[in-house]
């Protein structure tokens, strides 16, 4: 176990490395002038402009910049904003907590909600329940995000008045509760679909009717074998839509002015502030490199046949 864990964290690099280099030549390549247009209309030194370029280290060459990020990257700095010569490091420690109470929620409900109607309509395939539940799970699916999102709130919010439109206390997790719903609804079809399809497999499996005719309880028959080996593609799935919620919150934090994560970056790109949104892209690669490392090892835990060398 522990040569596979040193060679999946040896694989990272690579992984880490192409991804921040992919994002940073994207924000490299944008059009425009990142100082100047700091200053709009206004008349200003060229002089001025080139000190400022200078003290950000923007006037190095593009692998030179690429460089001095990383190097600083390792030492705990993000970089530094233009605009408010903040550093990196602060803006995504006041935004990050506020999208990870978001995301948490969403995927709690995800989770819960998820395997709980996908246990249900697998234990009863083509039932009314089953087609119910493929019906509902498609037509998440089928409405974008936005879509949802200003429905759930004109309807909830505006009509009947259960919750506040808008977030404006992140740590009340009562008004957080309709933007995690929105923002977990398309992960919560896709983990009840594979919930459903895997257990209504696995009931036709060899060792379920073993354990049938050795009289087992239907709880420990559920809830030991069945369902161990039903997780599998799930927690699969869950492991990457962790990172994927922390990414798709850009929308769902716009519609309910979540000052999170998501929104820091829209407001980064619209000011073209490069290592804003660099440095929480690279806080997103990682959250996503150690949940994929999580769920491999989790595999162990549900299968004990699954073995790593």
């Amino acid at each position: 176990m522990g040569r596979y864990v040193a060679r999946r964290l040896l694989q990272m690099i690579p992984v880490f490395l192409g991804s921040t280099f992919l994002i940073f030549c994207m924000m490299y390549a944008l059009p425009g002038d990142p100082v100047r247009a700091l200053y709009g209309e206004q008349a200003i030194d060229q002089a001025q402009i080139a000190e400022i370029k200078r003290s950000l280290g923007l006037d190095k060459p593009f692998m030179l910049q690429y460089w001095d990020y990383l190097t600083g990257l390792f030492q705990g700095d993000f970089g530094t904003q233009i605009a408010s010569q903040q550093p990196v490091a602060d803006v995504i420690a006041d935004a990050f907590p506020i999208t990870a109470r978001l995301t948490i929620f969403a995927f709690l409900f995800t989770v819960v909600v998820g395997l709980t109607l996908g246990t249900i309509a697998g234990l009863r395939p083509d039932t009314l329940v089953d087609k119910s539940l493929l019906a509902l799970t498609l037509l998440l699916i089928s409405v974008p995000s936005f879509v949802l999102g200003y429905t759930f709130q004109y309807f909830f919010a505006f009509q009947l008045g259960w919750v506040d439109p808008n977030v404006n206390d992140s740590e009340n997790y009562g008004q957080l509760l309709l933007p995690a719903i929105v923002l977990g609804s398309l992960s919560l079809a896709y983990v009840a679909r594979l919930t459903r399809t895997s257990i209504a497999e696995n009931l036709r499996a060899d060792y379920v009717r073993t354990a049938i005719a050795k009289g087992l309880p239907r709880r420990r028959i559920i809830g030991v074998h069945l369902m161990r080996n039903s997780l599998i593609p799930v927690v699969t799935f869950l492991g990457a839509d962790l990172g994927a919620l922390m990414g798709g919150a850009v929308v769902t934090e716009g519609i309910f002015n979540v000052r999170g994560v998501g929104y820091t970056v829209y407001e980064a790109l619209t000011r073209r502030e490069g290592s804003t949104v660099v440095g929480i892209v690279t806080l997103i690669v990682i959250i996503y490199l150690v949940c994929s490392l999580l769920v491999d090892l989790l595999y162990a835990v549900l299968d004990p046949r699954i073995r790593y060398a």
